[in-house]
């Protein structure tokens, strides 16, 4: 009896051995020992089929962001599909709109005198030739009689020159007196011109002066002053019945800018000068008003301003509407480079992860963050080398907030 007690414990001690340290043991050798209720029935033993284990949950796929169209509308995020470009650097320098010197003009007389009319005041706008004043001078009645004077003169010694060269080819007069009246005659003529040089100095045109002849008396001593440019009045400098003229006298009258081509005048510090050449584009705005306009270098200082040891550049500005006004400080960017490139998207796409540039793809199901290879880059734009082909879909505004969510996801796991 003892015998067998001590039989049925070693069965059932090595069918526990069997069942723990060796489950892959033969179905054969497993059901027999289940028969001799060493083993408990398997249930593939007793015919019912054994359960399946649960379904593990499938893992989130790594570098994935899913929103749906309401997030991505409230979060403000914004797409663009992959394209080329022109890859721009530029220099920001601080400039001043200043007149265009040359659209500049100061209207002043040459001959003392006394002004009689000022026909154009402060602001007003004046055509290239209009009168704008009115000068009584007796230097230029002076002038103006002067003329006339040698021109009748002229006249009369061509009418006695005519008639002794007509007696000389008849013989009928010595040729002493042709040649003497063909002096007397080439004489005059050459006063005639240089009366007629002094009044083109003093300011009359060429009509005025061919219409002396028939010009009254009265008006001798009136002089019409015109303006050489078209343009707006920005300065008077005398009133009415002011003394003008030579020795110590007043002789500007007005100065005229025509404003539809400004200049800015720019500082460029000695360590971005070499970045500076003539032909280049500038572009200026104010930051009051966001206006901005292009212009082209025009100058280029060679001498540094001895006080802020900066360069003088002169860019021209089109001025059309007059928006730019002189005096007004503005903001420059010149463009000092200017490439072409395959694929550029704003500098706000590139996000960084573990030290890596990625920029996150519109995918199916939501946004994948893709690492990338970056090259070149300007104030607002970035060259992507490798990781995105031309028309790529990707987030080119509030991607921060992509990386945001994926950072969460991966303190989560």
């Amino acid at each position: 009896m003892f015998k067998r007690t001590l039989l049925v414990l070693g069965a059932a001690g090595g069918g526990f051995l069997i069942a723990t340290v060796w489950p892959g043991a033969p179905d054969a050798l497993r059901s027999r020992l289940a028969q001799s209720g060493l083993l408990p029935a398997s249930p593939s033993a007793t015919g019912s089929p054994a359960p399946m284990p649960a379904a593990a949950p499938k893992p989130e796929e790594p570098g994935l962001v899913r929103l749906t169209q309401d997030q991505i509308v409230k979060a403000g995020i914004r797409t663009d599909a992959v394209q080329g470009g022109r890859l721009a650097r530029h220099l920001h320098v601080p400039g001043t709109i200043v007149p265009s010197a040359n659209n500049t003009a100061r209207i002043a007389v040459k001959t003392q005198g006394t002004v009689a009319e000022l026909r154009k005041g402060l602001g007003d706008r004046v055509a290239k030739g209009e009168v704008v004043a009115l000068l009584d001078s007796r230097e230029i009645a002076d002038t103006k009689s002067e003329y006339l004077a040698a021109r009748l003169s002229a006249g009369l010694q061509k009418t006695l020159y005519e008639r002794d060269q007509s007696l000389w080819d008849k013989r009928i007069s010595s040729e002493q007196q042709y040649l003497r009246s063909q002096a007397s005659y080439e004489e005059l003529k050459v006063k005639v011109d240089s009366a007629r040089r002094k009044l083109t100095f003093l300011g009359l045109s060429p009509a005025e002066i061919e219409a002396l002849p028939t010009l009254p008396a009265a008006q001798f001593e009136r002089q019409e002053i015109r303006s050489p440019i078209a343009g707006r009045i920005v300065e008077r400098r005398v009133d009415l019945g002011a003394a003008v003229g030579r020795d110590n006298l007043e002789t500007e009258l007005y100065s005229v800018v025509n404003l539809a081509q400004v200049w800015v005048d720019l500082a460029v510090s000695p360590g971005d000068l070499p970045l500076a050449r003539e032909g280049q584009t500038v572009t200026v705005w104010t930051q009051a008003t966001d206006e901005r306009a292009e212009g082209r270098i025009v100058f280029i200082g060679p001498v540094l301003d001895q006080n802020t040891r900066a360069a003088r550049v002169v860019a021209e500005l089109p001025n059309p509407d007059e928006h730019w006004r002189p005096g007004s400080f503005v903001s420059a960017e010149i463009a000092v480079s200017d490439k072409p490139v395959r694929n550029l998207v704003p500098s706000a796409a590139i996000q960084t992860i573990a030290g890596k540039p990625i920029v996150f793809v519109k995918v199916e199901g939501g946004f994948e963050a893709r690492p990338v290879g970056v090259g070149r880059s300007d104030d607002g734009s970035i060259e992507v080398t490798t990781g995105l082909a031309p028309g790529d879909v990707i987030v080119v505004a509030n991607s921060f907030i992509l990386k945001a969510e994926l950072g969460k996801g991966a303190a989560e796991d």
